[in-house]
């Protein structure tokens, strides 16, 4: 059964420029478990836990096949996600 991110969980309202959406969908709804509310083509997913319109709007509209940041570039350095028990953050 794939994983499912628990619906408690709690994240702000992150955007991301991405090279690589297809990558970044695998990542976030298949290794994190959040689930696609809305896609556009290949070019934007919005992804949200517990049926939220989107916690995170991920794009590549003026990103796509970019390099990726140098380690001292630019960028997003954290964001948390909190699952609401430590056994959910075990089971991901």
């Amino acid at each position: 059964m794939k994983y499912k991110i628990p619906d408690q969980t709690r994240i702000g309202h992150v955007h991301l420029k991405v090279s690589d959406l297809n990558q970044s969908i695998h990542f976030y709804c298949e290794i994190l478990g959040f689930e696609i509310t809305t896609k556009y083509g290949e070019q934007a997913a919005f992804i949200s836990a517990g049926g939220y319109h989107h916690h995170i709007g991920l794009n590549a509209w003026q990103s796509k096949n970019a390099p990726h940041a140098s380690k001292h570039g630019v960028g997003l350095y954290h964001t948390a996600i909190l699952y609401p028990t430590k056994k959910d953050l075990g089971q991901f």
